[in-house]
């Protein structure tokens, strides 16, 4: 079964307790099913919202973006500046 790495920045690693996390998922996994697999196994991830920015590989992906084995998926909070 594929696994891919899931990385936390900024308020969505405080909510998660952590930085990283490694899960397994479908060959035919998209990022939204990462984010759906993430919120069943990483307990304070349940309070990410329904649909973060996302990255796979360092690239700005949308959330019906096929992920394979290895790959590492960024949730990203909406950036404000000021």
């Amino acid at each position: 079964m594929p696994h891919v790495t899931v990385r936390f920045f900024a308020l969505y690693a405080e909510l998660a307790g952590r930085e990283t996390t490694r899960i397994a998922v479908p060959a035919t996994a998209t990022v939204s099913d990462v984010l759906a697999q993430v919120r069943e196994s990483v307990p304070g991830a349940r309070a990410l919202p329904a649909r973060p920015l996302a990255a796979v590989n360092l690239r700005q992906v949308k959330l019906d973006a096929r992920v394979k084995d290895g790959d590492e998926v960024a949730l990203l909070p909406p950036l404000s500046g000021g």
